[in-house]
């Protein structure tokens, strides 16, 4: 009986018994420490991330013009009027039936007034500027009739107009093809050369021609 009451009670621990033996056993170091407990965290990198630099706007842009030739000066109406003072300028081609006919503008461009009274002066030339063998009549067309000549004085810058329409006649052979149209005011006018190229209306037999007058015959 005593025995056993002595084995009993050396299997008995007290208190202070764990806390002697706690303290034994850490003092061994490392034991029973979790691993990465009581480590020091990294030192932050000597060298810090260099912050970008901020951004800079470009600088404005002049509106300044594109460097290149100067246009050339357009031809005022005094240098392209001719000495006579009066131009003959000729309009888009009009079709009725098969028929050609285009209206021809006078135009006093002067600086003084211009008297008119009569017909335009009308030649076909071929491709070497030689005068070819159109007959041009003083008369009126499915276009509109001639009424015939009358005097008039234009101021600078005022217009008159005629018709001129291609005719064929019973008589006609073979049409003649020209390259251009010589166009005067009158016979004695300054005349410039109306190329006809891309047109159908070279090739002609007659020309029909109304006088000048301030507004069209119908």
């Amino acid at each position: 009986m005593g025995e056993m009451g002595e084995r009993g009670r050396a299997r008995t621990w007290g208190p202070a018994s764990v806390v002697v033996l706690l303290t034994a056993l850490t003092g061994c170091s490392g034991f029973l420490v979790p691993a990465g407990e009581g480590e020091r965290e990294p030192a932050p990198s000597a060298r810090a991330a260099t912050p970008p630099p901020p951004s800079v706007p470009p600088p404005p842009v002049a509106d300044v013009p594109a460097q290149g030739p100067d246009p050339s000066p357009t031809p005022t109406a005094t240098e392209a009027c001719p000495a006579s003072g009066a131009v003959v300028t000729m309009g888009e081609v009009l079709t009725v039936m098969m028929s050609r006919a285009v209206v021809l503008t006078l135009t006093n461009c002067g600086s003084k007034p211009y008297r008119v009274d009569g017909y335009p002066s009308v030649q076909a030339l071929g491709e070497d500027g030689e005068r070819l063998p159109v007959k041009v009549n003083p008369a009126g067309s499915q276009f509109g009739r001639d009424q015939g000549p009358e005097a008039l004085t234009l101021k600078p810058g005022a217009t008159v107009q005629s018709m001129l329409a291609w005719v064929s006649t019973q008589e006609g052979g073979e049409l003649v093809m020209a390259d251009a149209l010589e166009l005067a005011a009158a016979p004695d006018a300054g005349a410039r050369v109306q190329p006809l190229e891309g047109h159908d209306i070279r090739y002609m037999d007659e020309l029909n021609i109304t006088a000048w007058r301030a507004e069209l015959p119908e």
